[in-house]
């Protein structure tokens, strides 16, 4: 059987392939062979500029022809190395040997070839790899991604900042709220947790098999190994990598950054999954309509349904990324004395965790631009529930020092179906200034929002 969208084992790279392809090229195998390649020359350059005798600096030509082979590494290029990786039966030797095949024909650089790879572990080209492929899907996929969804709920808050709601805790009517303050306060919250997955800086660590320089060191012994790393790691590209320099390791770099941005990004999928599951019920009352489009389906059996897939889409999905994400995050960190390999393959599904992130985030893109407002049945849900006025009376009745205040209100509303004419008798009756009877009887649960709107306009 062929592999195909129709084939594939994942729906990452099947039903969904088309939503994902912004992710495909960053945390693909091409993508890791990308960045490999990457850091190999990268490092390969840096040495030549470092002073050795035996590496005399190469020639502007020359530096400019490597670089190329990063900016115009291909699918070619890539399938390439993993024709030499099925004699090695290792891929970063076979990064390695490709790119000194590359140097043949250019005396300079066919001369230096022994110095591609020199002094590195394996690790010290994989770790820096999976950092830059992190930093370019957090910055180019995954921070976009969540930046219009707060872009969409803060535009939709802003739009119904005055449209008066019922709350509801624990399920029950309570104190009025507006749609766009509930809004509001996702986008406050998901801003919030963007600005941690902002925060993480990408870490790598060039200091050989256990992170004491040993090889290096052996070569050049007055050399500043540690210096010349962290120059390499943290200049930003071309000339170096562009990362966090990490001075202590064991064989692999610790990894802690990878699960404080695993841990934020799944803090911000959670958020979602509490604004899917909202947006859901707000809909299953009806405060919500749905656009509907030519052709769509809502149900094999009943013709009227209009389902709020997308939100469904969009939780079931962010719950799948959390599960790999806390996985990674747990996982990674921990390595048995100075390296085992229980990491590699793990981190082979960085990619996985974050498309699956990436699909929910364009499913709840296409949920909200189909959200129409349903005011009419928003207005009415409000008018059936003048029990909610409860709370202003009784709190106005304690503050001139009316006694047994909240109990009286409880003995009015409290399972009962209240009518705003039993609230009124109840204010007429009370023994409180005549202004502040006034400002009671003129409450409804539609004005009765406090500070919603302003709160609401200015996220």
């Amino acid at each position: 059987m062929n592999l195909s969208a129709l084939t594939a084992l994942s729906p990452l790279d099947g039903r969904y392939e088309k939503k994902l392809a912004a992710l495909r090229p960053i945390a693909s195998e091409y993508g890791y062979m990308h960045r490999r390649v990457q850091v190999e020359i990268t490092w390969f350059i840096a040495l030549s500029q470092a002073g050795f005798t035996e590496f005399p600096a190469l020639s502007q030509d020359d530096q400019a022809y490597l670089l190329e082979l990063v900016a115009q590494f291909s699918e070619a290029d890539a399938q390439a190395i993993k024709d030499i990786e099925k004699v090695t039966n290792h891929d970063v030797k076979a990064v390695e040997y490709w790119i000194k095949d590359k140097l043949k024909g250019r005396p300079a650089l066919e001369a230096a070839s022994e110095f591609v790879h020199f002094a590195c572990t394996s690790e010290d080209i994989n770790n820096t790899s999976h950092a830059l492929q992190l930093q370019a899907a957090r910055d180019q996929v995954v921070l976009p991604g969540l930046q219009q969804v707060i872009a969409r709920l803060r535009e939709l808050a802003h739009q119904h900042a005055n449209v008066s709601m019922l709350s509801r805790t624990h399920g029950q009517t309570a104190s009025p709220t507006t749609v766009g303050k509930e809004l509001a306060n996702v986008v406050a919250r998901l801003q919030h947790a963007v600005r941690n997955i902002e925060a993480v800086p990408m870490r790598a660590k060039m200091n050989g098999a256990v992170g004491n320089y040993n090889a290096h060191l052996s070569a050049w012994p007055e050399f500043d190994w540690e210096a010349f790393s962290r120059q390499v790691i943290e200049t930003p590209a071309p000339k170096g990598l562009g990362l966090t320099f990490q001075p202590y390791s064991i064989q692999i770099e610790p990894h802690d950054y990878m699960a404080e941005l695993f841990d934020a990004v799944a803090r911000a999928n959670t958020i979602l999954i509490d604004i899917s599951r909202d947006i859901w019920g707000y809909i299953s009352l009806g405060f919500f309509k749905q656009k509907l489009k030519d052709g769509e389906i809502g149900s094999s059996t009943m013709p009227h349904k209009v389902n709020p897939i997308d939100f469904e889409n969009a939780e079931g999905n962010l719950g799948l990324a959390n599960a790999l994400l806390r996985h990674l995050s747990e996982k990674l960190p921990v390595s048995r004395w100075q390296r085992d390999l229980t990491d590699s393959t793990v981190l082979r599904n960085l990619g996985v965790a974050l498309g699956y992130s990436t699909l929910a985030y364009n499913s709840l893109m296409v949920g909200l631009n189909k959200l129409e407002l349903n005011a009419e049945n928003i207005s009415a849900d409000l008018d059936n529930a003048w029990e909610v006025l409860a709370e202003p009376i009784q709190t106005v009745m304690r503050r001139y020092g009316v006694s047994g205040a909240y109990e009286a209100l409880k003995a009015v509303t409290r399972g009962k179906t209240v009518a705003a004419a039993d609230l009124h008798g109840l204010i007429q009756n009370l023994d409180i200034p005549a202004e502040a009877k006034t400002q009671l009887l003129a409450l409804t649960p539609a004005s009765y929002i406090g500070k919603a709107v302003e709160l609401a306009k200015r996220i």
